[in-house]
């Protein structure tokens, strides 16, 4: 069994157990979401396709952490013309295990 959930603007397959990095979330580690935003829920040969939610879907997951992503470097050169930034970003992320999916 499977789901497709949408959370931090991007979507994400989800099976349970899986651990998954997903946009910061503010939540303690240790303690218990439920994403009711699920597009898409298959069970076998069974499919239920939401317009654009399934109704009354959830998906139970556990936070394991927050942390940050390894640096991007930003280097922006215009050659000839004496330019040159540079730049870094590290974004926030919150992992979590995915503990059920209920339809």
């Amino acid at each position: 069994m499977y789901a497709v959930i949408k959370t931090g603007g991007k979507q994400y397959r989800v099976e349970a157990g899986e651990k998954l990095k997903i946009e910061q979330i503010l939540a303690d580690i240790g303690s218990e979401l439920v994403i009711d935003q699920v597009l898409m829920i298959a069970d076998g040969d069974n499919i239920s396709m939401g317009k654009p939610l399934v109704s009354g879907a959830t998906v139970q997951a556990t936070v394991l952490k927050q942390g940050r992503h390894d640096k991007v470097r930003i280097f922006k050169m215009r050659r000839r013309k004496h330019y040159q930034k540079h730049q870094g970003h590290r974004q926030n992320y919150t992992e979590i295990q995915i503990t059920g999916i209920s339809a």
